[in-house]
């Protein structure tokens, strides 16, 4: 297998991942295995949650595809390759972007970036099970989108009047 098949089927992967995270977030975290989940939409100071072993989970998975797939390097070890690819995504966007558990991140002045923040807010804007919407991690809707352009816009026009106002001296 070459190397640009194989970095093809990462990618691709990598694209797949998002549908795979949405459907097993809305129908899987959020129905039989919300008692794990819940902990991710309750308010709590401790840095672990049960929510995390899904991390666990998609690591296993990555581990067997590269395991099954290195002896030779097949089209299993580019799977196991974009799925991590993805997990890491998902750590650097969710957990310490939106989530700030680690506090790289300050507050950002990009649309994308901006309304990927809004559509998590709005899914954790209940603590129950049911009622939540935008379960995807990196595909946003487009009312997000609206909504961000228009706050940062409002916040640049804001910052340009104010440093167009004449000082009174």
């Amino acid at each position: 297998m070459s190397m640009l098949m194989g970095l093809g089927i990462m990618l691709i992967t990598f694209v797949a991942m998002e549908g795979v995270a949405w459907a097993m977030h809305k129908y899987v975290l959020h129905g039989f295995l919300w008692f794990l989940h819940k902990s991710h939409h309750t308010h709590h100071k401790h840095t672990f949650e049960w929510n995390d072993l899904f991390f666990a989970y998609y690591g296993t998975l990555a581990m067997l595809f590269f395991v099954f797939g290195s002896e030779p390097i097949d089209y299993r070890f580019w799977i196991g390759a974009g799925i991590t690819l993805y997990g890491v995504a998902y750590f650097l966007i969710h957990d310490v972007f939106i989530h700030r558990r680690i506090r790289l991140f300050g507050k950002t002045s990009n649309v994308y970036l901006k309304a990927l923040n809004m559509a998590h807010k709005v899914h954790h804007k209940y603590e129950a099970r049911d009622g939540s919407e935008s379960y995807g991690m990196l595909w946003v809707a487009p009312k997000y989108f609206r909504a961000a352009y228009a706050i940062l816009h409002k916040r640049q026009q804001g910052e340009q009047t104010w440093r167009n106002t004449p000082s009174k001296s």
